[in-house]
């Protein structure tokens, strides 16, 4: 059986615990969510609270910062660049094996990975950190470089393109939910506002490179 290696654009939802200026869905057990063009309403809410909450303009230590949801959104569109805690995950569903980002990552930095194209070597996060591996035309990738027993998941780089192709897509399609999610409760100008925001922030509309 040939393996299916599937690449994911994951946001750590810790931001969103006890968060309540809108509804929110139940974390995923790995505090990881996927984004996608089939998220529900509540897991928009809770990648929307992640974004909002993370990204916080300079204020003083005697200002609590917003107490509804509207001020959120518009400090999350006042921010100079917008950060999102997590990154890309890759799976290989033939052995079940996961590299998951690592912290500090970022999911605004998901384009890194291009440099596996000219054997570069990205860093991914920490605690722990990916482990990357060049050997011809296949990057060997690890969950923990640190701890590299266990077979790597095997990436060839003439999918690399395909599969951040498939990420763009996804976060292409989460960015039409988080339209409608905002249009839902807030105005129709600051809905935009945000989807713009998160397109730049995110680096979705530039095109991918072809492989060399």
């Amino acid at each position: 059986m040939r393996d299916v290696l599937i690449m994911d654009a994951v946001l750590e939802t810790y931001e969103a615990t006890d968060f309540t200026l809108w509804p929110t869905a139940e974390q995923p057990a790995d505090r990881l969510l996927a984004l996608s063009g089939d998220l529900s309403p509540l897991e928009v809410g809770t990648a929307m609270a992640v974004l909002a909450g993370y990204n916080k303009t300079h204020r003083t230590r005697h200002d609590p910062g917003p107490c509804d949801g509207l001020a959120l959104l518009r400090r999350l569109v006042a921010v100079e660049s917008v950060i999102a805690p997590g990154g890309l995950r890759l799976r290989d569903t033939a052995s079940g094996i996961t590299v998951s980002p690592g912290c500090c990552f970022g999911l605004e930095n998901w384009r890194d990975w291009l440099g596996l194209l000219d054997g570069e070597t990205p860093w991914l996060g920490h605690d722990p950190a990916p482990g990357v591996e060049h050997s011809g035309s296949l990057v060997r990738l690890r969950p923990d470089a640190e701890c590299p027993a266990g077979p790597p998941v095997e990436l060839p780089l003439s999918e690399l393109p395909v599969l951040l192709d498939s990420v763009r897509s996804a976060l292409a399609g989460f960015l039409g939910l988080v339209g409608q999610w905002t249009e839902r409760d807030f105005p129709s100008a600051l809905a935009a506002q945000v989807v713009a925001k998160l397109d730049e922030g995110l680096a979705l509309s530039a095109p991918l490179r072809e492989v060399p």
